[in-house]
């Protein structure tokens, strides 16, 4: 049994937010089809109304199955896998919106779920605007602050210094209570981050696959992201500014590719993200 197996052979938290660390719904997407592979069910729910501010996150309106209206809340849950293969029984999923006050109540009560669950190990996923081509595949950077999962998951420590949103948040609070986390951040192409991306969000699945050593169903989703990634050639087709910007990424990539470039190169990347935007709100 390697280190890593050690690390995240227990129970398993795959936590993901929406908004800031969340770039074309690329982490959001993925923790949704993971939820749904694992047929989980909600095991506990924060109270919107403490951490959200709804003229900046509003609720939505739909239908029941009934016909009634019904309102649908931001917030953050907890679920748990129903599955009856063990391998797949241990892992949980956290997904929610990014809290707009009291960060540090909010991250507080998601301690205390995690800990009267017995998580053993907690894996982040994020996505982050990137100079990169859509036609090329989707990078996936791994960090860990922790000395043990960087030796087992043979990651890199970020380095990175400034403003954070909710998952370096946890991630911290995480690591002082001895609970090792891992983050998976997909580089979306940023000029395309104004819709869903099902291929950055396969790409994380991917590599949370190969770091697990599971596999989850990914239903359609590989049919998706084809259709996403020709979806944009069509329209850079008929813009040829678009079009050019696309080969210049083109190009670049290949030649940071053929350089032999290491994960610390994508890692800047992270940081040059994280540096162009606005600081979170306040705790």
């Amino acid at each position: 049994m390697t280190g890593g197996d050690t690390i995240f052979s227990g129970r398993v938290l795959i936590c993901a937010f929406e908004g800031w660390n969340d770039a074309a719904e690329s982490a959001s997407q993925a923790a949704k089809l993971i939820s749904e592979a694992l047929q989980c069910q909600v095991a506990a729910e924060v109270d919107p109304e403490d951490y959200y501010d709804f003229q900046f996150t509003r609720p939505s309106v739909s239908f029941d199955e009934s016909g009634n209206r019904e309102l649908t809340w931001p917030g953050t849950t907890f679920m748990i896998s129903s599955e009856k293969d063990p391998a797949l029984s241990r892992f949980s999923v956290l997904i929610g919106t990014e809290p707009a006050r009291r960060w540090k109540a909010f991250t507080a009560e998601i301690l205390e779920m995690i800990e009267d669950r017995e998580i053993d190990a907690v894996v982040f996923l994020g996505g982050m605007l990137a100079d990169t081509p859509h036609t090329r595949p989707i990078t996936v950077n791994a960090t860990s602050q922790n000395e043990a999962v960087r030796s087992a998951m043979n990651v890199e420590r970020s380095s990175y210094e400034g403003p954070v949103g909710i998952l370096s948040t946890l991630g911290i609070a995480l690591e002082e209570v001895g609970i090792p986390t891992m983050a998976l951040w997909a580089a979306v192409p940023h000029y395309v981050h104004n819709s869903p991306s099902p291929k950055a969000t396969l790409a994380l699945m991917a590599e949370l696959e190969k770091m697990l050593g599971v596999s989850f169903s990914q239903g359609d989703l590989a049919d998706q992201a084809f259709e996403w990634e020709r979806g944009i050639d069509e329209i850079a087709e008929n813009d040829e500014e678009m079009a050019g910007y696309i080969q210049q990424l083109e190009k670049n990539r290949d030649e940071f590719e053929s350089e032999a470039a290491s994960g610390e190169a994508i890692a800047r990347e992270l940081e040059k993200f994280l540096q162009s935007e606005e600081k979170p709100p306040e705790n």
